[in-house]
């Protein structure tokens, strides 16, 4: 199993919306969790009610910080904050989904489709055995 971690900036919208489509949809082949750099009090209800109209369930999600993770027992990392990251010992994969905070519901909606179809390809792709993620996991175990 590939343990991804998703982050963005406050943990609030984007990435408790993308971990949410990966347990729903690549539980066989993932295990998902979600951070934010700056992570701020609440997640997002419009995030809530976009994954609601998906029928996933993220109301008991929290945001959390990168010092609340254990971000060595990970095998992938999803940044979908716009920062540069640092080097760190795991892949770091970019994804660029601009970030729906203050923007209405509709633009929630916007993210959520677009994430859904980022985390489907990831999903094929570890499915199909073809991420370069696996390599890690492989090495480090």
């Amino acid at each position: 199993m590939l343990k991804v971690l998703f982050m963005c900036i406050g943990n609030s919208c984007r990435s408790p919306m993308a971990e949410g489509l990966a347990r729903k949809y690549g539980s066989d082949v993932l295990i998902a969790a979600s951070a934010g750099l700056m992570p701020i009090g609440r997640v997002d209800p419009f995030s809530v009610k976009a994954m609601q109209d998906r029928n996933i369930d993220i109301s008991t999600a929290y945001p959390k910080g990168l010092d609340e993770i254990d971000l060595s027992s990970f095998h992938l990392l999803v940044n979908m904050s716009g920062q540069k990251l640092p080097k760190m010992a795991l892949p770091i994969e970019e994804w660029k989904v601009p970030d729906p905070i203050t923007r209405g519901e509709d633009e929630f909606r916007k993210t959520a489709d677009l994430l859904e179809q980022m985390v489907m390809r990831l999903i094929l792709q570890i499915r199909l055995k073809q991420h370069p993620a696996l390599t890690h996991v492989r090495a480090n175990g």
